[in-house]
């Protein structure tokens, strides 16, 4: 009898207890002791960032460490199309950490003079998203924010920019097509054919291991078209070919004197990366190939003439001297040296 009388007296403590003890937890969870005071927003870059921090930090106004709503994060930063998600963890007692995932822009879209930010997946970020220094792409439609771009030259210059080392892309000033395919063009007028977008890693770390050999000093050209098997030239001495665009307008104002030379992106690349030595491989992946660094006349050690030949036709030459060219020539081959003759001629629109 005894025992079941403290059965039923540990009944009834348990029924008025877990109200209170429910109800203890509901105010707790969301009173002053455990809200939010300090906000940590990590991963926010470019203009918008101070906007996208506001934004979460008046979103996070009112909760707790303890009672979270990542659905209100979420919505505040939804108008800021580069945040792809985000990710909240709360510190005990007053502390939340937020974590961006975003889509950084990779290029400045011009269509019509209207400009507007994209990221190397296509998506469209808004004129609020631009950044100096975005290297230009040339389209033919102007997307909106939000939207995707579906231009497959346009597409492919992205998937390039996005492939491209952090040392590297800060130094790209456009990426239009040309009678090499895609041609990127560096802002100390450095032209580098890619061909397509195919391989695009592989395609910069060769032009890496360019830049680092020192015979590439000089060059106003990389062809990296096959990655395994890279090719420089240059122009002659005195004859500095201008910057254009894509449709001939001028795609650069800087002084060629202050840009930096080969031996600078060099520099920047052996300063920036341990990856970036000469002797990286062509990628994961990727066959490595017979060739390796270029020599100073333009012709990859291991590669017949003819390669350095197919890189630098008259025609070729016309489109390398209008789209830009950086520094005195080295030595070249025959092939090259008509190259030469003919950018000293004058300058055409790419591709003509």
């Amino acid at each position: 009898m005894l025992a079941r009388r403290r059965v039923r007296i540990a009944l009834v403590c348990a029924l008025v207890a877990l109200p209170l003890l429910g109800g203890g937890w509901l105010w707790f969870r969301k009173s002053s002791f455990v809200s939010v005071q300090t906000v940590r927003v990590v991963g926010a870059t470019g203009p918008q960032a101070h906007a996208i921090d506001a934004a979460l930090r008046s979103a996070a106004h009112g909760m707790s460490t303890l009672d979270l709503d990542t659905a209100a994060l979420r919505s505040a930063v939804s108008q800021f199309a580069f945040v792809r998600g985000l990710h909240a963890t709360t510190h005990f007692p007053h502390t939340l950490v937020i974590t961006l995932d975003e889509q950084p822009p990779v290029a400045e879209l011009v269509v019509d003079g209207a400009h507007t930010a994209v990221s190397a997946g296509g998506l469209v970020l808004g004129a609020g998203a631009l950044t100096a220094g975005l290297p230009t792409v040339s389209g033919h439609w102007q997307p909106q924010p939000g939207q995707a771009v579906h231009e497959g030259s346009v597409l492919a210059a992205l998937t390039v920019l996005g492939a491209a080392p952090r040392a590297l892309a800060a130094q790209v000033a456009s990426v239009y097509p040309s009678s090499h395919g895609l041609t990127v063009a560096m802002r100390n007028g450095l032209l580098v054919y890619f061909g397509d977008a195919q391989r695009a890693p592989a395609k910069w770390r060769a032009l890496e291991r360019v830049l680092l050999d020192e015979g590439s000093a000089g060059a106003s050209y990389v062809d990296v078209r096959a990655p395994e098997r890279p090719a420089a030239g240059g122009f002659p001495e005195g004859v500095p070919p201008p910057v254009s665009s894509p449709y001939g307008e001028a795609a650069s104002t800087a002084d060629p004197a202050s840009e930096a030379s080969v031996a600078a992106l060099a520099e920047g690349l052996r300063a920036n990366a341990p990856s970036t030595s000469s002797g990286s491989p062509v990628g994961a992946n990727e066959p490595a190939g017979g060739g390796s660094a270029p020599s100073a006349g333009g012709t990859p050690s291991g590669s017949a003439t003819s390669e350095a030949q197919g890189g630098a036709s008259p025609e070729e030459a016309s489109s390398a001297t209008s789209s830009g060219g950086a520094g005195a020539g080295s030595a070249e081959t025959p092939a090259t040296s008509t190259e030469a003759a003919t950018a000293g001629g004058g300058a055409a629109a790419p591709g003509e």
